[in-house]
């Protein structure tokens, strides 16, 4: 099985590019996972992509099996996780359509199941980065090598969704030193930590955070700006592939 798997989010929902070789479907003590396992190759290389939401998203942020979907991950093999996400911007010149590879997470969420120790042993995994620092770089090198722009770090607010956010809301949020927001950071990240895989993300900014933009967002807008970001973080993923393993 490959050792490196996308997880593909708003906008992403399948992966066009990838040539499919298989699927699997899993089953965990937690679950089943969102979708099938999908087996293929991006340029030359081997992986597995599983769709955050669904093939036809149609599971909220809030009702993801994130544990299942994880520990599905793990026991495939899989090592290295690149995770693709929709936010809103909230600090200047994150405007639609920015690439951003985030670097930390502040967790507003309240109703989620967050690890895999919920009895037994007690496990406390250090999250003081929560994207793993050396698939950060080399998410950072491939979009050099891919020549496209981004926004290097930032901190990604997670909220609970599925409805977006006040604009008070995101002027705490922007007090709080948040970058970005979105809806399916956290517990991915820390899942991954707990089961020792190593994570990152990219993050297109679909749309101006609540307050920050436009009155009113429409999905048209998030879904026309999403299409020209995911076809950048493709680019991205591609290129980190290539760079293997290490």
């Amino acid at each position: 099985m490959p050792s490196d798997a996308v997880v593909g989010g708003s906008g992403l929902e399948s992966y066009p590019g990838l040539v499919i070789t298989g699927e699997r479907r899993a089953t965990t003590a937690f679950g089943e996972p969102s979708a099938p396992l999908v087996l293929g190759e991006i340029e030359g290389r081997k992986v597995v992509f599983l769709s955050r939401h669904g093939p036809e998203h149609d599971i909220a942020p809030h009702r993801i099996n994130y544990r299942a979907n994880l520990r599905a991950l793990h026991d495939a093999g899989v090592e290295r996780v690149y995770a693709a996400a929709a936010v809103g911007g909230i600090a200047p010149g994150l405007g639609p359509g920015t690439v951003v590879v985030p670097d930390q997470i502040i967790d507003y969420t309240v109703s989620r199941p967050g690890t895999f120790f919920e009895e037994g042993r007690v496990v406390h995994v250090d999250m003081t980065h929560p994207y793993t620092p050396s698939l950060r770089d080399r998410l950072l090198r491939a979009a050099s090598v891919a020549g496209v722009a981004v926004h290097d770090g930032g901190v990604y607010g997670v909220t609970e969704g599925p409805r977006f956010e006040t604009a008070a809301e995101i002027d705490r949020m922007e007090r709080d030193g948040c970058a970005v927001v979105g809806m399916t950071a956290m517990p991915e990240a820390a899942l991954a930590r707990e089961l020792g895989m190593e994570y990152a993300a990219c993050a297109v900014v679909s749309n101006a955070a609540a307050g920050r933009g436009p009155a009113e967002i429409t999905m048209e807008d998030i879904y026309a700006n999403l299409e020209r970001g995911m076809r950048r973080v493709r680019r991205i993923f591609a290129a980190a592939l290539a760079l293997g393993p290490g």
